[in-house]
């Protein structure tokens, strides 16, 4: 089954809802960044949210969310340009952790909790938005969740998760938003609580080939579903970009590449793509400068 998600409405229980499928896509990432199984969990449910946040917008601005909880796994940045294309890495890959009583995948643990989320829109304008909150259990879905509650102020519940096999490949990977719309009466936030209190795990229904439509259904049987959108792990660094960044480290730096190493090699890392420039395109770059 593709990635893709949908948005919906539930008129009956005053909210708007997003559900997704992400397997695949964070299948490419943990080949690409060779990640290990928790730090596969971490980034997966990170851009789960971060891609049902993107099509909450409607002018497809680009949006950057970065976590740092002080954990091992250090800073995660995600990107959108909220067309379901997503490019996204975490500092250090290679972690992993269990929790001892579970066996489960200990994200909170790889993440920690001595941090912040940030989240960045550029809307075009002269400054761009930049909403943050202190990370509450490094889990990823509870900081989404209070991350809505603080900077935008709307009640939410962010579901995300991803499970991982015993040679690290990815086997199901989404999630679920709900969000309350200002109509909402005490009677739909109890439904709501009630619900989620029994409600499985969304990885694993997704394992199980349930759509983000069956997941959405199993909790509201009247939501309505307004939106399908493709979703791919897609990084749009190019040769020309990076000759860009070249430009920004100086000229002092740029003949220090040309006199000791003849060259340099540039490493893109969303994607791991590199990009190598020849003495000679170094010389043309400084007389261009």
């Amino acid at each position: 089954m593709k990635d893709y998600l949908v948005r919906g409405l539930v008129e009956s229980k005053n909210c708007r809802v997003f559900a997704c499928q992400t397997t695949h896509l964070l299948e490419i990432a943990r080949q690409k960044h060779q990640l290990w199984p928790t730090a596969s969990a971490a980034l997966g449910r990170m851009m789960s949210a971060t891609l049902m946040m993107g099509a909450m917008n409607k002018n497809h601005e680009k949006m950057t969310i970065t976590i740092n909880g002080g954990g091992h796994i250090g800073t995660m940045i995600a990107s959108t340009h909220s067309d379901g294309k997503i490019k996204a890495f975490v500092a250090n890959p290679q972690v992993h952790y269990t929790y001892n009583e579970t066996g489960k995948l200990a994200v909170g643990v790889a993440v920690g909790n001595e941090g912040t989320l940030q989240v960045i829109k550029d809307m075009g304008l002269k400054e761009p938005f930049v909403g943050t909150v202190p990370l509450q259990t490094g889990e990823i879905g509870e900081d989404f969740s209070y991350y809505f509650m603080v900077s935008e102020q709307i009640p939410s519940v962010v579901s995300v998760g991803v499970l991982v096999n015993d040679t690290n490949e990815i086997l199901s990977s989404g999630g679920f938003i709900i969000q309350l719309l200002p109509d909402a009466t005490e009677e739909d936030i109890q439904y709501i609580e009630e619900k989620m209190s029994h409600f499985p795990a969304v990885s694993s229904l997704i394992y199980d080939e349930h759509t983000p439509e069956d997941v959405l259904k199993m909790i509201f049987d009247d939501v309505e579903i307004l939106e399908s959108q493709d979703l791919s792990f897609e990084c749009d660094c190019s040769r020309d970009k990076m000759k860009s960044a070249l430009i920004t480290v100086g000229k002092q730096e740029i003949e220090a590449m040309i006199q000791e190493d003849h060259g340099c090699e540039m490493k893109c890392q969303f994607c791991n793509e590199k990009y190598t420039f020849s003495e000679e395109e170094l010389t043309e770059l400084l007389e261009h400068m």
